[in-house]
């Protein structure tokens, strides 16, 4: 099982891919929005900010999140880990339910380019 530091550099290290991302990808993570990222079997959420081509990790909580971010994401940290690792495909992922991802559909759009 990930421990919480290693979910949290896995945040880390998608940020800086996301901060050297090019043509599509790069509009995608250029969004403006507020962040959570639940992680079921810590039960931990890491809230933030995606902002200017990267994702900000403002806090850790025990629980679920507070406030309701513009853009969510619940998983395991093993899957966190993996996802970011490329070893776990994110639609696949998200198909079968391992990974749950809500936003706006105007972000989901844009979305899908970055994942």
């Amino acid at each position: 099982m990930a421990t919480i530091e290693e979910c949290r550099a896995a945040l880390e290290k998608l940020s800086d891919n996301m901060s050297r991302a090019e043509g599509d990808v790069r509009a995608a993570a250029a969004l403006d929005r507020s962040v959570s990222c639940r992680i079921t079997d810590l039960d931990v959420t890491f809230v933030g900010r995606m902002t200017a081509g990267r994702i900000t990790v403002h806090d850790t909580l025990q629980g679920p999140p507070r406030e309701k971010a513009e853009i969510r994401l619940t998983m395991t940290g093993d899957d966190l880990i993996a996802l970011v690792a490329g070893e776990l495909n994110f639609a696949k992922a998200w198909g079968s339910g391992r990974v749950r991802l809500e936003a706006g559909l105007r972000d989901l759009f844009q979305l899908r380019k970055l994942l």
